[in-house]
């Protein structure tokens, strides 16, 4: 099973359970998980070949939401579901394919559809970093800003970085294996998914556009949307306490 931080809360409230997205873990959830779970428990995961999760040849979309699927049947109840970027898309094809195990559905900017640009440039700038050389993070960050990465993307990074061993907790040679996967969506999902779901998205991100929504309404007819102003895709980190109010309210 994946990996999971656990933040108790309530234990009468639907628990929450949070995917994160390429290159993240659940640990960069941390401080969010925590004010959430004031209302409610809170499982934050590590995606399969990320954090401390397992590793594995397979990194499609139905085998993500099989991981979810089994994280949430250990609780013995259907939980809410937040997912960004790949994280969404995971529970998207979650609620899709398992909707008795999904309360109500958070998507944070991401879309149902496959995506043109890739996330290349950011393995082979991990893999340029020396690990012999790095005794602590800002040695890595300083080699990554050295091939053009920018310094929030530095920071996120290195935060999958085991310093003590020396290598990354990521699996970069199944993600770029598997990139295509991971940029597309899967179109032989069942579907509709009638539950309550809300399309959280930065206003200033260019993930989810307007021409998605007939997609979108097909797949979750209950859709509702919102943005977050002075937000990218990283809307989570760039605006936290705007996104977790939000994020409370729906599921309040």
């Amino acid at each position: 099973m994946l990996n999971v931080i656990r933040q108790d809360g309530p234990a009468d409230a639907t628990p929450l359970v949070i995917a994160h997205g390429l290159f993240g873990s659940g640990r960069n959830w941390g401080v969010i998980a925590k004010r959430l779970s004031a209302d409610r428990q809170v499982i934050a995961v590590d995606m399969r070949n990320h954090g401390e999760s397992f590793r594995a040849t397979e990194h499609s979309y139905p085998a993500m939401a099989a991981d979810l699927a089994e994280v949430i049947a250990a609780e013995g109840r259907p939980c809410h579901v937040l997912g960004h970027s790949m994280g969404g898309k995971a529970a998207m094809t979650l609620a899709l394919s398992h909707p008795e195990r999904v309360a109500r559905l958070v998507v944070a900017d991401i879309a149902p559809v496959a995506y043109g640009h890739s996330q290349q440039q950011y393995i082979d700038a991990m893999r340029s970093v020396d690990l012999d050389t790095v005794s602590r993070r800002s040695d890595a960050e300083a080699q990554l800003a050295e091939v053009g990465v920018e310094k929030a993307l530095q920071s996120f990074f290195t935060q999958s970085l085991d310093l003590p061993g020396r290598r990354w907790r990521l699996n970069l040679d199944v993600l770029e294996a598997e990139m295509g996967k991971i940029l597309s969506f899967p179109e032989d999902l069942e579907g509709p998914f009638e539950g309550r779901t809300l399309f959280l998205s930065g206003a200033e991100s260019h993930y989810v556009k307007s021409e998605y929504r007939p997609r979108i309404k097909a797949l979750f007819p209950k859709a509702r949307f919102a943005r977050i102003p002075g937000a990218g895709h990283w809307l989570h980190a760039e605006k936290p306490r705007e996104f977790e109010a939000t994020v409370a309210a729906f599921l309040g």
